[in-house]
C-alpha cells in the first residue's frame, strides 16, 4: 500500500472525501466523519477504525498499535505498509469507511442517500 493505492481506494468509496487537517494529515471522511487518516510526509502509515472484536488483537500484533488520541474509539494506527496484503488492507478501509458511516447521525446521514 502507498498514499496513491490509499487515496483511490478511499474516494471510491459513496461520498468520501478528502482533506487536509492538521498541516500535514491527509483525512478521508464521509459524513464529515474522519475513517481514514495518513500523512502527507515521512514514513507512511494509516489509522483506521476497526470493530471492537478486533481491536484488541490488531493493537497488540506486531507493526500495529492503538491510534494515539483515537485508541478509545477503537481505531489503530498501522505503522508497516508490509504489515496488510492488499485484499487485507482494502478489508480494513472499507469495514473503517462502514463502522463510521453506520454511527453519522441521522441527518447527516439522509443527506448522503
Amino acid at each position: 500500500m502507498n498514499i496513491e493505492k490509499l487515496r483511490k481506494l478511499c474516494l471510491s468509496f459513496s461520498h468520501a472525501t478528502e482533506e487536509v487537517k492538521w498541516g500535514n494529515d491527509l483525512c478521508f471522511c464521509v459524513g464529515k466523519k474522519m475513517f481514514c487518516v495518513t500523512g502527507l510526509s515521512g514514513n507512511f502509515k494509516v489509522c483506521l477504525k476497526v470493530n471492537n472484536e478486533e481491536f484488541a488483537e490488531l493493537s497488540t500484533s506486531q507493526g500495529i498499535i492503538p491510534a494515539p488520541y483515537l485508541a478509545r474509539y477503537k481505531w489503530i494506527l498501522v505503522e508497516n505498509d508490509s504489515r496488510f496484503s492488499e485484499r487485507e488492507w482494502e478489508h480494513y478501509i472499507r469495514q473503517s469507511y462502514e463502522l463510521v458511516k453506520t454511527n453519522l447521525p441521522k441527518k447527516v446521514a439522509e443527506t448522503l442517500l
